[in-house]
């Protein structure tokens, strides 16, 4: 009997690992890839190591990383998670390195180690990869469908929409009956002009607290000064978690950053305990928090408090100024910037016309969707590639299993 024909549209991390765990003895499969490469943001991933997952194995942990989609996640990572994601790598001769901030890389270093163990599987199972092949129509098709693109036509069985985020191919899927929640950034980095961070790009804070008073919201984690304003985790969850409300704010809104993540009362506790063991110290010298010297000089400037300046001389009002640029320090952000090249955006396809179970459209017969195009996305760490993982796994798997030939 004739093998079924399963189209994937997206050579992206979910249509290559669906692909990867599809049965080639049932199936005819056939990946569709509009740019000249496939797997691209797999390549660029974690600085080009590929960030694979999170060294986190309880689904309802799991899930709090994901401002949307947590819900739904949970019965999707009850059946795949990292800890399934790692033994497939490694299967396929990946050896996988979990880091001190649990996030999961090849111990190459390389991302082309990922890339090459599902490149592998696609290989022995032959199936048919056409890069350059944008899809313009998708049609309905006497149980079918007919895939129109710039390469020719193509019919299919069976669809796996895996295109990634672009309002292009979400129009596609409004064309077919599909609903979509409008895409906005979700991972950015906050562009603030201010003498606090002027000139100081590279600079980084361990542990710092930012919150954005007017929408009730904080969080803590490594931040870096950037040569636009404030990036690194703690940045990088607020944009992930209020990505929505940002966008409406049009990018102008006020944060508070506390650079050295210790409230006044405290800092002012450690500034004592300093000066009474080192009262002969000029204050320029101190090294006092875990923050840079250049830092710190910028500080001491902006509370106009002179660098050679005895420790024992500050006075109580030049401490405070110092403590409040240190922990409550009011920043203008006008505008964001895009995380790297790890472009994450918020939006998508409706979840409640996903049946999660299986990844399956509740609009369209034998019709899945996975990865980004869906309205999923977590904070920065691998979280983003888990799901396509899990996602494309769970396609795969109800197809196996269906024994349609």
């Amino acid at each position: 009997m004739e093998k079924k024909k399963i189209i994937i549209i997206g050579g992206g991390a979910a249509g290559f690992f669906c692909a990867a765990n599809l049965d080639e003895t049932q199936f005819d499969i056939t990946i569709l890839e509009q740019n000249t490469d496939v797997l691209q943001k797999v390549k660029i991933s974690g600085g080009g190591r590929c960030n694979v997952s999170h060294a986190c194995f309880d689904p309802r942990e799991l899930v709090k990383f994901y401002p949307r989609g947590n819900k739904e996640l949970l019965s999707v990572f009850s059946k795949f998670q990292p800890g399934d994601t790692m033994d497939w790598f490694e299967n396929r001769n990946v050896a996988l390195k979990i880091e001190d901030d649990n996030r999961i890389f090849p111990e190459t270093n390389n991302s082309q180690s990922i890339i090459d163990a599902m490149q592998n599987e696609i290989l022995t199972k032959k199936i048919e990869v056409k890069t350059q092949t944008g899809v313009k129509e998708i049609q309905p098709w006497g149980g079918k469908y007919l895939i129109k693109t710039n390469n020719g036509d193509y019919q299919a069985d069976t669809l796996i929409y895996t295109t990634g985020s672009s309002p292009k191919s979400l129009k596609i899927l409004e064309s077919l009956g599909h609903k979509t929640i409008d895409l906005v950034p979700s991972l950015f980095t906050f562009n603030i002009k201010s003498e606090v961070l002027h000139d100081l790009p590279g600079t980084t804070f361990t542990n710092a607290e930012v919150a954005i008073p007017s929408l009730k919201m904080e969080e803590s984690g490594p931040m870096l000064i950037t040569h636009w304003g404030l990036s690194g985790p703690a940045i990088l969850k607020l944009s992930a978690w209020k990505a929505r409300e940002l966008a409406a704010l049009k990018y102008q809104f006020e944060i508070v950053v506390n650079f050295i993540g210790t409230n006044k009362d405290e800092a002012e506790d450690i500034f004592k305990k300093f000066r009474q063991a080192n009262p002969k110290k000029s204050i320029g010298a101190s090294k006092i928090y875990y923050i840079s010297s250049r830092f710190w000089h910028r500080i001491l400037w902006l509370s106009k408090v002179d660098v050679e300046k005895n420790i024992s001389n500050i006075t109580t009002k030049e401490l405070q100024r110092i403590l409040e640029f240190l922990c409550e320090n009011k920043l203008k952000v006008s505008g964001k910037s895009t995380y790297k090249d790890e472009f994450v955006t918020a939006g998508g396809v409706d979840l409640k016309e996903i049946n999660f179970k299986n990844m399956a459209s509740k609009i369209l017969p034998n019709f899945y969707i996975a990865g980004e195009v869906l309205d999923i996305d977590a904070v920065t760490g691998g979280f983003n590639f888990q799901a396509c993982w899990s996602e494309a796994w769970l396609i795969a798997q109800d197809l196996n299993s269906k024994n349609i030939i």
